[in-house]
């Protein structure tokens, strides 16, 4: 038995992997390069817009216990993004360029897996697991739209800028982690309150790029462009990507006005990105504007700022919790186009998706990730179909089943959680999934 995933993505790559893990052959169909998304520039499989992509890593936070249920899983995407790991504090950063091209030789080098490059432009026959994320072809998108005969959802993404580390003026900046949590791994750059709000007053007036269709109400919140989110008040920044909290300035020993942090994007630390600064502002607008911050008065941009619209399903009508169509369970979706947000969440989907498939195929029970797990509980967010107003969501606690006693304490209740979410994820590991 063949299963075709389509999509070569983080979703795809863990899909592809989990089925030939249980001896099912795969034929892995990617478009790239002859055909590339707006967010994509390399023909490598599995690859990432930012370096922190992967987020925090604290069993405290919900997508660190999704990381460590994928790890025990045996999740090729968080086996390669330990190897390509770079400091990022209690973030799980990795070498971009590194950890796809690492994807890329696993996937390709694997007897089971044929990879067949080309669009794809219209559903396969099960078993298929579409994975074609967020930037999914128009002529898919449009089959995939008459497949179901209902009409997808959108919303709009966004990813910072990128600049040199060398161009950053040290005299400006300093080293330190919030909290000085970990090894100091950001670059921040301090604002006094005067500069700040001339910084917040050019943000707002600042030229923006043209995209057909673009309204703040429709932006996902995870994802807000920076100028959008100064539009929402003076103060909006300094309680959001520049907030000063946990942070100290060397120079005056005190907690500054605002800063923004720079985190690395490369193994090299030659390269650094703007943290919370996505953007969809004119390329000349966001060397103008983000230059006024003291530190980057010299900035060389790598890569500017870009926006695009990103599709998803209205899956609570149209999927289960194992991502699979309600009405025929061999053709299934994994990735951000099923409205979970994230690379780890769109790993996670991929993973079940894909344990999901090999059981129906090869005539076993479908293993049961229930709520308790993160796994499970984006499985049963994006199939709720009490869900009115369904949106993308990123894995948090408030979708995870709560605990049967009371803790007060949000850490010591989260870390609960978490250590029941392992120990169901064990107990599945141990019967075999």
């Amino acid at each position: 038995m063949k299963v075709k995933v389509i999509g070569a993505g983080l979703a795809g790559s863990e899909a592809a992997w989990q089925l030939v893990k249980r001896g099912i052959q795969v034929e892995l169909h990617e478009m790239k390069p002859a055909k590339m998304t707006p967010a994509h520039h390399s023909a490598d499989f599995a690859e990432l817009v930012c370096s922190n992509s992967l987020r925090g890593d604290r069993l405290e936070n919900a997508v660190g216990l999704l990381k460590e249920e994928l790890r025990r899983c045996g999740s090729l995407i968080m086996e390669c993004a330990e190897a390509t790991r770079v400091e990022a504090g209690g973030c799980l950063a990795v070498d971009r360029a590194g950890f796809a091209a690492l994807v890329t030789e696993k996937i390709r080098s694997n007897p089971l897996i044929t990879v067949i490059p080309g669009e794809v432009t219209r559903v396969p026959e099960g078993p298929v697991i579409i994975a074609t994320g967020p930037l999914t072809s128009d002529e898919l998108s449009k089959a995939i739209g008459e497949y179901f005969g209902a009409d997808y959802l959108h919303f709009f993404d966004a990813a910072a800028p990128l600049v040199t580390a060398e161009s950053v003026d040290m005299n400006l900046a300093w080293w330190q982690s919030r909290y000085d949590r970990g090894t100091p791994d950001y670059i921040n750059c301090a604002l006094d309150k005067e500069q700040y709000e001339t910084f917040v007053r050019e943000l707002i007036f600042a030229e923006e790029a043209e995209i057909h269709g673009f309204e703040d109400r429709r932006v996902f919140e995870g994802c807000m462009p920076v100028e959008v989110m100064a539009r929402r008040g003076l103060d909006t920044l300094r309680y959001g990507p520049m907030k000063p909290v946990g942070l100290r300035d060397p120079k005056t020993g005190r907690e500054p006005y605002a800063v923004l942090q720079l985190r690395q994007d490369n193994a090299a630390k030659s390269v650094f990105n703007l943290v919370g600064f996505q953007t969809h502002l004119k390329f000349g607008e966001q060397k103008r504007v983000f230059s006024m911050i003291p530190a980057l008065h010299d900035a060389e941009f790598v890569r500017y700022g870009v926006m695009h619209q990103n599709t998803f399903l209205q899956s609570p009508k149209l999927l289960d919790r194992f991502y699979a169509d309600r009405r025929n369970p061999l053709v299934a979706f994994a990735g951000q186009m099923t409205g979970v947000e994230g690379y780890v969440e769109s790993t996670a989907s991929g993973f079940l998706a894909a344990v999901a498939m090999a059981a129906k195929v090869q005539g076993r029970p479908v293993p049961d990730f229930p709520k308790t797990t993160a796994i499970g509980a984006l499985g049963c967010y994006i199939s709720d179909g009490s869900i009115e107003n369904f949106q993308p969501m990123n894995v948090n606690f408030s979708i995870i089943a709560p605990l049967e006693q009371r803790i007060r304490k949000k850490a010591e209740k989260n870390l609960a959680i978490a250590n029941r979410a392992l120990e169901t994820v064990d107990g599945l590991l141990a019967k075999g999934i």
